[in-house]
């Protein structure tokens, strides 16, 4: 079956740590850019990070360089964002997307105390 599957969302307090997983299956991965989306209440869906198939291409939002890291492992066909220091304006749903076209269903991260 072709999908991506998102999990580690969650709460998290403000100036935590998350690690968020995307993995992939029916399609070969290693092709493809991924890339992270989020969606806050009331906003459109807006681009967090990209990272190149072989990973040695990364790009990042304004709003999160220097504190989230877009990472990958060919071999397991999973993306992973991992996001340091979380601030409340970081709460949405997160979405993974592959260069093919295919969304996952997305998971959520909520930042509160």
């Amino acid at each position: 079956q072709v999908q991506l599957v998102e999990s580690g969302g969650g709460l998290v307090q403000p100036g935590g740590s998350l690690r968020l997983s995307c993995a992939a299956s029916g399609f070969t991965f290693r092709n493809y850019a991924m890339s992270w989306y989020r969606q806050a209440p009331g906003k459109e869906r807006e681009l967090v990070a990209t990272i190149r198939p072989f990973g040695g291409y990364t790009n990042y939002a304004d709003s999160v360089k220097g504190r989230f890291t877009i990472s990958r492992d060919n071999l397991k066909s999973t993306a992973y964002l991992q996001m340091n220091s979380v601030n409340p304006e970081d709460t949405a749903v997160y979405y993974c997307y592959a260069g093919n076209g295919l969304w996952g269903q997305g998971t959520q991260v909520t930042v509160s105390s």
